[in-house]
């Protein structure tokens, strides 16, 4: 149950962002147990002056085209799990769109089966919120 939020920099055309969030979704599925049903993305778009990040830490050059991948998940996953999913993502990214691997950050965090509700004033406990 991982809700992602997908942040770029203003200047992306609407196919190349459909294509990320496709990719995503499918390395999510693929990598990281989740079912293909289970869709909640978010794509925030920032101006230039918006989007601050260093162009060198722990990487070797980002450039315009740097993407935030941040998931946030119901269930902890186990280590090898996280490691495939950075690694199928970013190669998946270069792959498509020629995205650059210095240009790929992803953060993960796990959060509490009661800390969801996905509607009619529930959470998952079935506990009313």
């Amino acid at each position: 149950m991982p809700m992602t939020r997908i942040t770029v920099q203003e200047g992306r055309s609407a196919a190349e962002l459909h294509q990320v969030q496709d990719i995503l979704h499918q390395t999510l599925v693929d990598e990281f147990d989740v079912p293909a049903a289970d869709r909640f993305q978010i794509v925030d778009i920032k101006p230039t002056e918006q989007l601050h990040y260093d162009p060198h830490y722990m990487a070797g050059e980002r450039s315009s085209r740097f993407t935030l991948f941040e998931i946030t998940a119901g269930k902890p996953r186990r280590l090898e799990q996280k490691q495939a999913l950075y690694r199928t993502l970013t190669q998946r990214l270069v792959d498509a769109l020629g995205v650059r691997p210095d240009d790929v950050m992803i953060v993960i965090r796990f959060t509490a089966t009661e800390d969801w509700c996905f509607g009619l004033g529930k959470g998952l406990t079935g506990d009313p919120q």
